[in-house]
């Protein structure tokens, strides 16, 4: 059976709708909506527990440092062959079997705590396991997009999409700590190696287990098979062709590259342990709120954003968002009020969803079908350069200049790299309408396609 997103429009379902709802029309957008809920909370609630499980092994920062990297490391090493397999084969398929690898590496977390394994090196092998099953379907995930809706409805799509990421990015964390606080231990086989910390682990990683069955059962139930995009044998050209792509496409290199050096310039997420204990003197509750803020802040402007969506002058808009990042990240940077504060991190947050729409309507829209997997690879590759260097290079700043100057200097940098943006990419700034038709007429030569 067809899903709804590729029926014509005469057998679409008609039923008023409520505005701003639109995307919800479709079957599969509802289910899949579900379904990431599901992944998200777990994966998250996962990464709590992983970090207490292996500071209360180590009790070493170091130690913490070097999960991160574990997860990070396959998404480069992984970049090329994760977009190709996307555009490849059926993107469902390859996302029910990244999640079935990554629900086997709970299963051996779950096993290595109740086990009361002392060594830290199971676990980083087991994350390296689940980043790169997160590396083959996080472009999977984002190709899969446009089947599931009308292309009418693919922003509005994105910007739900973008919504339920927050509140489950933001939700599962909490769920995470406050499983740990449960006494629930008595569910799990006791071990003598097994102390309380760990219990607790193992009860988030079970409850990372059913999500994740959870999130295969729904995709599993899927009506939409997009089958292969790429039909071309794998060799070096059609590996790259997602970067000779974004290389041709102003429109994508100059959205990417934009959100690469404003959040490494403009990021404060790593700092703000700093500004709760020595500037704000707020504590662990205060680190808490500021932590939330900018969540709230992109909840709130996605939400207002699917009722009164971007028709005209994106473009624009996207540099706004941007040059009000970077003051409202200056105010933080010199806010001495922990209210001040959390207003300035709940507008950067909705300038940075802003910015987050935009960015992905241009990904998808501007991309032909068979190419949105390398394309999101790369893409990938520059949110993970960013997040993940992004706070390195805070660290390093902060270790200069102190947190304050460190972050005033970000906002400053991040300022000046939307005016210069502005000016190396003036296809980005004008854009207007987004649409396919318009978007992909600036495609590189011998790369446009027929609107599908």
């Amino acid at each position: 059976m067809a899903s709804e997103s590729q029926l014509p429009p005469s057998r679409t379902p008609k039923r008023e709708l409520t505005r701003g709802l639109e995307a919800f029309a479709s079957r599969d957008f509802r289910l899949y909506q579900l379904a990431r809920v599901a992944g998200i909370l777990g994966a998250e609630a996962q990464s709590v527990a992983v970090a207490w499980h292996v500071y209360a092994m180590t009790h070493r920062a170091l130690d913490l440092g070097y999960t991160g990297l574990a997860l990070f490391f396959p998404a480069l090493l992984f970049l090329l062959p994760a977009g190709h397999v996307a555009d490849r084969f059926d993107r469902r398929r390859v996302i029910l079997i990244c999640y079935c690898l990554q629900l086997l590496c709970t299963v051996a977390l779950l096993v290595i705590t109740l086990g009361g394994v002392r060594s830290v090196w199971p676990i980083y092998a087991v994350l390296f396991t689940i980043g790169s099953g997160r590396a083959f379907s996080g472009p999977a995930s984002s190709a899969l997009i446009p089947h599931l809706v009308p292309e009418g409805q693919l922003v509005n799509a994105i910007t739900w999409g973008g919504a339920i990421f927050q509140f489950a990015n933001t939700a599962g964390p909490a769920i995470g700590g406050l499983l740990f606080t449960l006494p629930l231990a008595h569910l799990l086989p006791r071990h003598p190696g097994l102390s309380h910390d760990l219990a607790g682990a193992g009860i988030v990683y079970l409850f990372t287990l059913l999500a994740q069955i959870w999130f295969i059962a729904i995709i599993a139930n899927l009506h939409v098979r997009p089958g292969r995009m790429e039909h071309r044998a794998a060799s070096l050209k059609v590996i790259f062709a997602g970067f000779q792509y974004v290389r041709g496409m102003p429109l994508l290199l100059g959205a990417f590259s934009l959100d690469l050096f404003v959040v490494l310039l403009g990021g404060a997420v790593a700092l703000m342990p700093i500004f709760a204990e020595e500037v704000l003197h707020t504590g662990p509750r205060g680190l808490g709120m500021l932590r939330a803020a900018p969540a709230v802040g992109a909840m709130i402007t996605s939400l207002l954003l699917a009722r009164f969506p971007l028709k005209r002058h994106a473009g624009h808009r996207l540099f706004i968002a941007v040059a009000v990042f970077g003051i409202v990240t200056v105010i933080f940077g010199l806010s001495h009020s922990l209210w001040l504060s959390l207003v300035a991190l709940a507008i950067s947050g909705a300038a940075d969803m802003i910015s987050v729409i935009v960015r992905g309507s241009l990904l998808q829209l501007a991309t032909p079908p068979e190419m949105r997997g390398r394309v999101s690879a790369v893409n990938s590759l520059f949110l993970g350069a960013s997040n993940e260097f992004g706070e390195f290079e805070s660290g390093v700043t902060a270790q200069w200049w102190g947190a304050v100057r460190a972050t005033v200097i970000g906002g400053i940098g991040s300022l000046c790299v939307a005016g210069l943006w502005s000016v190396f990419f003036p296809s980005l700034r004008q854009v207007d309408e987004l649409s396919s038709e318009k978007l992909r007429a600036q495609a590189p030569a011998g790369t446009r396609t027929p609107n599908r």
